[in-house]
């Protein structure tokens, strides 16, 4: 059977090419081909054996992979391995290493990118300072399952107005994310949950497209690669330990057993269920490293109010505290710490979602000395209230100091 190269979507014809890597595999591409060159290299009776379509569509399927939708092309790339059955050893090894307490969650996640690809799922991200981890051998990795529908980005390229090289891809990666401008953690976070997107490309107009990419994010800087509060659901950080016993060919290890990895996946029983629109509770994937990012990204105004709420809980022996914005001023005034009562309520109500008292009652009023002593004294206010539990749970980091 003849294979014919060339498709005409539209009016427009376009040659598959195959482009050579360093590494022996080729990447799959659509080249825009002149309909004069083919007639001159094939003859003009050739043209009539070119498929022809419609339009584009990109319908991520890696089961029962279609190359064609309603005369619609399918832009998705079908995977060059196949499932079969052999030894998965290194890869749950390795698995193992990653995700460790979450080595089931795990499994889940990468079975859930390979038999139900539009499934929205966590931001996964990879965090250690420490060097020989494992996290970029696992972006090759992915990488070398998903082929031409993963890709890697810069910081940079992904905060630019041009996304056409990625906004059809199943999996985005960013090494060495550090996303200090705030628009570049909502727009992930839009996007991690969002089923459209606007495409942009260098001369072209904007056009909005179906949305089914998932986010992994690799970090060498543990508690500040990006800022999200204390409510974020939509983050899977993982903190790495570094590789005892290094080897070279662990790579190449796992791409062998790729065929195998991907009959196990499909075969594979999930241990977990479909509970929220990212398949996974926010109480399965919460981390250590999740809960000293949230707390890295609480400025100091709310990490002093915490301190020395906490220091007068412990001091009076207090399981909670009555107070009003006006004594945490003045405590905060002893402190050098700049702040006005505006930025205070907004704490207290927006993050802490703390309510006051709806009518001025008497309370305990906590008083900071010049000698930094706490003093307790009678006052009346519409007081709010918080409890140690609170504190403790919230600014870890005041319990290791």
């Amino acid at each position: 059977m003849e294979i014919i190269p060339y498709i005409r979507v539209g009016t427009a014809y376009f040659k598959l090419v195959e482009a050579p890597t360093i590494s022996g595999h080729t990447n799959e591409f659509l080249v825009s081909w002149n309909i004069h060159t083919i007639r001159d290299d094939h003859g003009k009776s050739y043209l009539s054996k070119i498929p022809k379509y419609d339009g584009f569509t990109c319908i991520p399927n890696h089961i029962n992979f279609r190359k064609e939708y309603l005369k619609f092309y399918n832009t998705y790339h079908e995977l060059s391995n196949s499932p079969k059955e052999g030894s998965v050893e290194n890869s749950l090894k390795f698995l193992k290493h990653i995700f460790r307490e979450h080595y089931e969650l795990g499994l889940d996640y990468l079975q859930l990118l390979y038999t139900k690809p539009i499934q929205t799922l966590p931001i996964l991200c990879l965090v250690s300072r420490k060097r020989s981890t494992g996290k970029s051998t696992f972006l090759k990795w992915i990488k070398e399952i998903f082929e031409n529908n993963a890709t890697f980005l810069t910081n940079d390229s992904f905060g630019s107005q041009f996304n056409a090289d990625w906004a059809n891809k199943l999996l985005i990666a960013v090494d060495e994310v550090l996303f200090n401008k705030e628009e570049l953690t909502e727009r992930i976070k839009y996007l991690s949950t969002s089923n459209v997107n606007k495409l942009e490309a260098k001369g072209k107009d904007k056009r909005e497209v179906e949305f089914f990419g998932k986010f992994i994010l690799c970090s060498n800087n543990e508690d500040s690669f990006i800022k999200i509060d204390a409510r974020e659901t939509r983050f899977w950080v993982r903190k790495i330990p570094e590789i005892q016993e290094e080897n070279t060919s662990f790579l190449l290890d796992l791409i062998s057993e790729i065929p195998a990895f991907m009959y196990f996946l499909k075969t594979r029983k999930l241990s977990s269920q479909n509970k929220t629109r990212m398949w996974f509770t926010a109480e399965q994937i919460n981390t250590k490293a999740l809960i000293r990012l949230v707390q890295n990204n609480k400025n100091r105004v709310e990490k002093e109010i915490a301190s020395i709420f906490l220091s007068t809980m412990e001091k009076f022996e207090l399981d909670q505290l009555d107070f009003c914005p006006v004594d945490v001023l003045a405590a905060l005034n002893r402190t050098r710490v700049k702040t006005d009562l505006t930025h205070i309520r907004r704490i207290l109500k927006t993050e802490w979602k703390l309510k006051s008292q709806s009518n001025s009652l008497k309370y305990q009023k906590l008083v900071l000395l010049t000698d930094g002593d706490i003093v307790l004294t009678d006052a009346i206010g519409r007081y709010f209230t918080i409890s140690k539990d609170y504190i403790t749970s919230n600014f870890d980091e005041l319990m290791t100091d």
